[in-house]
């Protein structure tokens, strides 16, 4: 399909960053196409706070696919082993952590950019953050680049002078700044679903993306609406 201009494919985990993300790119005027994937992750929730956030910011094109990672294994978000909890920021800044899935961006970007091309999409947002992320390769600039070129030559869009483009708008962003900016865009933060390891319905607190969220929203001053199984 020809691009339209306007249109953009947006990986909506149902995550904090991925739903600034999907704010900004409604602010800067285009039309969403939601993405959404069910890898077989332990905290599959985060799949209906998609689909409830999609609702929530007026979205109504969205595709949940599932890809079973699982079969992949190679993390815990995948498979048995535990999710690390109450990290200090050191530690997280120490290696890979295991709930890296192997190739999950690079994946899910490809999956995106084949949407892309199917709707006439222009560009495709990606939540990736360099500051408060938790080590992973695939959230660098320098991979984002590499993956932008490989599109440019690898898609029929590419080839025909109409590039995608991966546009990360929280890469050199705080958490806390992450989360300033959404309180501007009237984000539904309450809808949000960071956890890697919820405890029922809540989130646990301690694993990293708990711990780095609640630190954000203490460094920014705003009460964080969802519920926690620790205090």
């Amino acid at each position: 399909m020809t691009s339209t201009g306007n249109r953009a494919v947006v990986l909506a985990s149902g995550g904090l960053d991925s739903t600034v993300t999907a704010a900004i790119a409604k602010q800067e005027g285009c039309e969403l196409f939601f993405l959404t994937m069910a890898y077989g992750q332990r905290h599959a929730v985060e799949v209906e706070r998609a689909r409830q956030v999609a609702v929530a910011l007026g979205v109504a094109n969205h595709l949940v696919m599932n890809l079973d990672l699982r079969a992949i294994g190679g993390s815990a978000l995948t498979g048995p082993a535990a999710v690390p909890k109450d990290r200090a920021s050191n530690e997280r800044s120490q290696g890979i952590p295991v709930t890296y899935v192997p190739g999950r961006n690079l994946i899910f970007l490809s999956i995106a950019a084949a949407h892309a091309e199917v709707v006439g999409a222009s560009f495709i947002y990606f939540g990736a953050n360099v500051l408060d992320y938790s080590g992973y390769p695939d959230c660098r600039p320098e991979f984002i680049r590499a993956f932008e070129a490989a599109v440019k030559e690898g898609t029929k869009a590419g080839t025909e002078g109409n590039p995608l483009h991966v546009k990360a708008p929280l890469l050199m962003l705080t958490k806390a700044d992450i989360i300033r900016r959404g309180i501007e865009l009237h984000v539904p933060f309450h809808l949000t679903h960071s956890c890697y390891d919820p405890v029922g319905e809540q989130s646990c607190g301690r694993c990293d993306s708990c711990v780095i969220r609640r630190e954000g929203f203490a460094k920014a001053g705003v009460v964080d609406p969802i519920a926690y199984a620790i205090t």
